[in-house]
C-alpha cells in the first residue's frame, strides 16, 4: 500500500548519464549519434536494396528486411530521447510518455527476437527440406511469421506495461536508467512488486528461452545435415548461407539473455546501463553491418545498384 502523505508521481526524471561531465556527454553523444546515423543508414539501404534487388526476393531476404524495419524503429524509440538526455541530463518524462517509450521498446525487442526466430527456420526448411522449401516458406507462410512476430510483441508489451503502470508511484520519481525499462521502474513503485517481478521474469522467458531454445534445435538438424554433404565446397556454401544470422542471433540474444535473464539480487543499475547501451546502441548497427559485410548476395546486390559488376558470379 502506498505510504500515508505520500504524493502520487505524474512525471519521471532520467537519471541517464549525469553522473559524468560535460565533456564526457559530449564525447557520449558524438559516438552515439555517430553509431545511430549508421544504423539508420545501413537498415534504409538493406530494405532498399531487397526491395529493388529481384535477386533477393527470397524468404531470407524478406525476413531481413522485416528486421531492419523492426531495428529502426527500435531504436527510434530509445536513442533521441538518450542523445537529448545527454545534452540535458535533467530530462523528464510524464508517466503516459513512459508508458508509451516502454510498450514500443518492447514491442519491437520482442519482434526481433521472433524474426531472428524465423529467419532460423527459414534457413533450417533451406538445407533440411530443398525440395519442399517453394512450399513450405511461401508467401503466406511468410506473412504469417512476421505478423505473428509482431503480434506477439505486442501482446507481451501489453502485459508488461499493464503489469508495470498498474503500481502506484509515490515520491521516488528518479529513473536510474536512460530510458524506461521494466526494473528500474519497478524499483521505484511503492507497493510491493514480487508479483509484478514474476511477471516480467516469466515473460522474459517466453522471449528469449524459448525462441533460443527453437533457433538452437534449427541449428543442430541444420548442421547435421551439412555434414552429410558429400563436397567440401558445398558445405562451406551451405555453412555461408547461416553464418549471418547466427552471428546476429549470438550477440543478440546474448545481451538481452545477460539483463532480463539474471537474478534480482545480481542486478546493479550501473552495469545493467552499460549494458543497455551496447544492446541498444551498438546490437542494431551489428544487422547491417554484419549482413552486408559478411553476405555475398547483398554486397553483389549492392555492387549492381551502383552499376558495378559483382565480384563474381
Amino acid at each position: 500500500m502506498p505510504k500515508p502523505n505520500s504524493t502520487a508521481v505524474t512525471e519521471f526524471l532520467f537519471e541517464g548519464f549525469s553522473s559524468f561531465g560535460w565533456q564526457h556527454r559530449l564525447i557520449f553523444f558524438v559516438v552515439f549519434l555517430t553509431l545511430y546515423l549508421l544504423t539508420l543508414s545501413g537498415n534504409v539501404i538493406i530494405v532498399t536494396i531487397i526491395r529493388l534487388d529481384r535477386h533477393l526476393h527470397t524468404p531470407m531476404y524478406f525476413f531481413l528486411s522485416m528486421l531492419s524495419i523492426s531495428e529502426t524503429c527500435y531504436t527510434v524509440a530509445i536513442i533521441p530521447r538518450m542523445l537529448f538526455g545527454l545534452l540535458n541530463p535533467y530530462q523528464c518524462i510524464s508517466i503516459q510518455g513512459c508508458a508509451t517509450q516502454l510498450f514500443f521498446y518492447l514491442t519491437f525487442g520482442i519482434n526481433n527476437c521472433f524474426l531472428l526466430t524465423a529467419m532460423g527456420y527459414d534457413r533450417y526448411a533451406a538445407i533440411c527440406n530443398p525440395l519442399r522449401y517453394s512450399v513450405t516458406m511461401g508467401k503466406k507462410s511468410c506473412a504469417f511469421l512476421a505478423s505473428g512476430s509482431l503480434g506477439i510483441g505486442m501482446g507481451m508489451a501489453i502485459i508488461q506495461v499493464t503489469s508495470v503502470f498498474g503500481l502506484p508511484y509515490c515520491d521516488a520519481f528518479v529513473i536510474s536508467h536512460f530510458f524506461c525499462d521494466v526494473r528500474p521502474l519497478l524499483k521505484l513503485a511503492c507497493e510491493e512488486t514480487t508479483v509484478n517481478e514474476i511477471i516480467n521474469f516469466v515473460v522474459s522467458v517466453c522471449v528469449l528461452v524459448l525462441p533460443m531454445g527453437l533457433v538452437f534445435i534449427s541449428y543442430v538438424l541444420i548442421i547435421s545435415t551439412i555434414l552429410k554433404i558429400a563436397s567440401a565446397e558445398g558445405r562451406k556454401k551451405a555453412f555461408a548461407t547461416c553464418a549471418s544470422h547466427l552471428t546476429v542471433v549470438i550477440i543478440h540474444y546474448g545481451c538481452a539473455s545477460i539483463i532480463y535473464l539474471k537474478p534480482k539480487s545480481q542486478s546493479s543499475l550501473e552495469k545493467d546501463r552499460l549494458i543497455s547501451v551496447t544492446y541498444t546502441v551498438i546490437t542494431p548497427l551489428l544487422n547491417p553491418v554484419v549482413y552486408t559485410l559478411r553476405n555475398k548476395e547483398v554486397k553483389d546486390a549492392l555492387q549492381r545498384a551502383i552499376g558495378r559488376k559483382p565480384l563474381s558470379s
